[in-house]
């Protein structure tokens, strides 16, 4: 029997429209995006908030516009503005890059990492109050913090069944911001009328400057970059970490300054 499935009404909750299926929400605070991916065969948020508050928030609003729970959560990289409120989502099937469990810090300010066991909830703690976050709802947080169920080496295809589209890919393309970065790609209608949607995590950042922490691996920034180029093409939408979408032109720009803040050399990309 064929699921019927309606475009989510992202207007109704504030969220913006990115293709069919495909939208994303610009947190407080920290201007975080949370993306979401729906169809008729699941839904696929990428990354969860800053909170268990902003978590459970977020599963509210995913749920209505999905018109079901959300199967998958990908985070694109271990930091708390990102991580923490991934709790919330009870049922979920938690997916990031291979390492994630082992570079638990390092977030809008940058931290230590650690283990998600008690180095890496500490540190994680304390960079989220280090950077505002208050003090109990971090602690609650990190004492939740979920370990993701699959780690991902290179790539791994969901199935989300963007109506007869090709399904959703997540890859690494790290090091770069951190030492495991994931990118969610949702390939455009072969019909041309949506374009590729690229969910960058924090490898791209449009409203400030990009961040590098202690977690951050500089001299593979460019390449990273050049690989994220690579998934999604000229005509692309780019969806940074914090800030608004962008395009090819920025993304290849912020990765020349990268290279030059850092006195990277470019390389051709593996």
């Amino acid at each position: 029997m064929k699921v019927t499935w309606e475009e989510p009404r992202w207007d109704d909750l504030g969220w913006e429209r990115l293709a069919a299926g495909v939208g994303r929400c610009r947190l407080p605070v920290w201007d975080c995006t949370v993306g979401l991916v729906t169809g008729p065969g699941g839904a696929l948020l990428i990354d969860a908030g800053s909170s268990l508050a902003e978590g459970a928030r977020l599963r509210l609003e995913a749920q209505k516009l999905a018109g079901r729970r959300v199967d998958f959560v990908a985070l694109t990289h271990p930091h708390f503005d990102h991580v923490f409120g991934a709790a919330a989502f009870a049922g979920a099937h938690v997916l990031a890059a291979e390492g994630t469990d082992g570079a638990g810090a390092g977030g809008a300010g940058g931290a230590t990492g650690g283990e998600f066991g008690r180095a890496g909830r500490e540190a994680l703690c304390a960079d989220a109050v280090r950077n505002g976050l208050d003090v109990r709802a971090a602690e609650e947080a990190a004492d939740t913090l979920v370990v993701p169920h699959r780690r991902i080496r290179a790539d791994l295809t969901v199935d989300i069944e963007l109506g007869d589209g090709p399904k959703v890919l997540l890859r690494t393309v790290g090091p770069g911001h951190t030492r495991n970065d994931l990118v969610v790609v949702v390939p455009g209608a072969d019909d041309g009328d949506d374009p590729t949607v690229v969910f960058c995590g924090d490898l791209v950042e449009e409203s400030g400057e990009p961040q590098a922490g202690p977690d951050a691996v500089p001299s593979h920034w460019p390449t990273a970059l050049d690989r994220v180029l690579s998934l999604g093409g000229e005509n692309a939408l780019y969806v940074p970490g914090h800030g608004a979408v962008v395009d090819a032109a920025f993304v290849r720009a912020q990765r020349d300054t990268l290279a030059t803040r850092f006195g990277v050399s470019r390389e051709p990309v593996d």
